[in-house]
């Protein structure tokens, strides 16, 4: 139903959608349709001309609108981006998720939209052009509430406009923490069900944490842009989940990862020197814990609806350098335990701490790769109890 057919609601107030309302973007783009959430600078995205972390770095993975109002009816006007593989299964529409005061109180989805068709096999890439849609939330409290949209997770969303029945103020930043999270697809999302869902915006919400996700899917590179940027963000708590990617694109050997994880290391400690800085290895991942990159696609069970992924390394390529989950683990531990004799805020966790052998006997990963909606559960579950939890690096400091 369209906003100008419901006379009930007599006069809309339109509010200007800018970076004061959202929350967990690092940049603000202004476009021909309204603005775009990036979740990287401009500057880091000048020196990353790669075109699966401009996807990744412009899907608003725990980015979201937030607004105080007594209004009862919500309308945000978005020109998504969705993604489509040729010869796949099409993938899930985005979710919108609306807390009221915290708790979720609405769950949609908009129509319309550019379609981006990817050819896995040439790396090519074309954009099918689509128009604005509505996501609309009604029955909201009328009371002054606290308003938050949570953007998908898995869509390039333009916000064209905001409409309610009351009027909007903005929001003052509150006494939590802020958690700087960088990661892979795992962490952006992956197969969570709606982005307030992914494990870690479960975990910060857990932990009583503002989120900023920087999980850029196919892109936790040890780029140094990617760190300049953490660098320069003000953080509370801060953790970088490193490896998979790695080995996902046979980017480099051993020789030349363990400089860079401390160059990455180096420059967000640039900006906080005393932080917590929690170092986070790979969760388990059969097909790469002793086979090397690249990871490449198995289309033998498209015929029923499903995409496979392989390891298509080999196990001997080890002892050239070639990287696997565990020759990652091992080293991440190592540069971690060795640094740490320096730096008292820095932490070590063992993803298999996330998600190990017995998860993946009772949650395998649907496409050898990614975790499930259930996953993610457990996954922002254990984090926030491992992290957050008494003892663990993020637990609140007592005065």
């Amino acid at each position: 139903m369209n906003h100008q057919d419901d006379a009930a609601l007599g006069d809309w107030i339109t509010t200007p959608v800018t970076a004061e309302l959202l929350r967990g973007a690092l940049e603000v783009e202004r476009t021909e349709h309204g603005v775009l959430p990036h979740r990287l600078p401009a500057r880091a995205r000048a020196q990353g001309a790669d075109g699966q972390l401009a996807m990744a770095e412009a899907q608003p993975s725990g980015v979201r609108v937030v607004f105080r109002t007594r209004a009862t009816v919500v309308e945000l006007d978005a020109l998504r981006t969705k993604m489509a593989y040729e010869g796949a299964p099409p993938r899930p529409d985005g979710v919108y998720d609306l807390l009221v005061d915290g708790r979720l109180a609405g769950r949609a989805g908009v129509t319309g939209g550019n379609v981006m068709m990817v050819d896995m096999v040439t790396r090519s890439a074309e954009t099918r052009p689509g128009p604005v849609g509505t996501v609309r939330f009604t029955d909201l409290p009328d009371r002054l509430k606290d308003v938050e949209i949570w953007l998908p997770y898995n869509e390039i969303t333009q916000l064209v406009a905001l409409r309610t029945d009351a009027p909007v103020e903005t929001l003052p930043q509150g006494s939590r923490r802020v958690w700087l999270h960088h990661g892979s697809s795992i962490s952006h999302g992956s197969d969570a069900e709606s982005p307030t869902t992914t494990w870690p915006a479960l975990a910060a919400s857990l932990g009583d944490a503002e989120l900023i996700n920087l999980g850029f899917g196919g892109s936790a590179l040890l780029d140094p842009f990617t760190a300049r940027a953490m660098r320069d963000v003000s953080a509370d708590l801060i953790s970088v989940k490193l490896g998979i990617n790695l080995v996902n694109t046979d980017l480099m050997r051993l020789r030349a990862f363990t400089p860079a994880v401390h160059g990455f290391l180096d420059t967000i400690r640039e900006g906080h020197p005393n932080t917590p800085l929690l170092v986070v290895s790979p969760v388990l991942c059969p097909i790469h814990e002793d086979t090397p990159g690249p990871t490449l696609p198995d289309f033998s069970s498209l015929s029923e609806g499903r995409l496979q992924l392989r390891a298509g390394g080999d196990p001997a390529e080890v002892a050239a350098g070639k990287l696997t989950l565990g020759v990652i683990r091992e080293e991440l531990s190592r540069i971690v335990k060795q640094r740490a004799a320096d730096d008292p805020h820095l932490h070590y966790l063992d993803g298999r701490e996330l998600y190990g052998e017995a998860d993946s006997a009772e949650l395998p990963l649907p496409d050898q790769l990614h975790p499930d909606a259930a996953t993610h559960h457990r996954m922002g579950e254990r984090f926030a109890d491992l992290a957050f939890g008494a003892g663990g690096p993020f637990a609140p400091q007592r005065t």
